[in-house]
Order: C-alpha cells, then sequence, then structure tokens
C-alpha cells in the first residue's frame, strides 16, 4: 500500500496554546475532507512542543491537500512514503 506522510514541528508560547489548537482544528476539519488523516502530539516533557503528521493513500493525495490547505506546511515537499519490509 503506498501510503504516504508529511510532519512538522512548531513550538507555541502559552499564550498562544489555544488559537493554535484552533488552527489545529481547522487543519484536521481540511484534511479529513480530502481523504487524509492528520494528527497533533505534544512531547509529553516539553509543554507547548507540537509535532503534526498528515497522512494520505498516496503522495499525490498529500501533495493536492497540501496545496489547497489555507496554511500548507512550511516544506510541503517533504513527503515520505512507506517502506515495504521485506
Amino acid at each position: 500500500m503506498p501510503r504516504s506522510l508529511s510532519m512538522q514541528r512548531t513550538v507555541v508560547t502559552p499564550g498562544d496554546r489555544v488559537k493554535f489548537l484552533e488552527r489545529m482544528k481547522a487543519r484536521q476539519t481540511h484534511y479529513a475532507a480530502v481523504g487524509c488523516h492528520f494528527w497533533v502530539f505534544e512531547e509529553a516533557a516539553l509543554s507547548g512542543a507540537f509535532i503534526e503528521f498528515t497522512e494520505a493513500p498516496d503522495a499525490a493525495t498529500l501533495k493536492a491537500a497540501h496545496a489547497a490547505a489555507a496554511e500548507p506546511p512550511l516544506d510541503p515537499a517533504r513527503i515520505y512514503t512507506i517502506v515495504d519490509l521485506p
């Protein structure tokens, strides 16, 4: 299965946390509407350090989803594809 993934790390100050989470909810809504999964994780030992994952069934879907996003990732060309392990 040719799954594709992108990641983006962001550090948010306590005062920007609520606004950041609202933006993440909007991103989640966008990516779900175009057939992608979107997750946000916060580093357990560092409050405000987040990493976002966007996953799609293939690289073309992920590229199109990023291009259509209101706030595309900082490096939309950095896409990882799944490796079939022997």
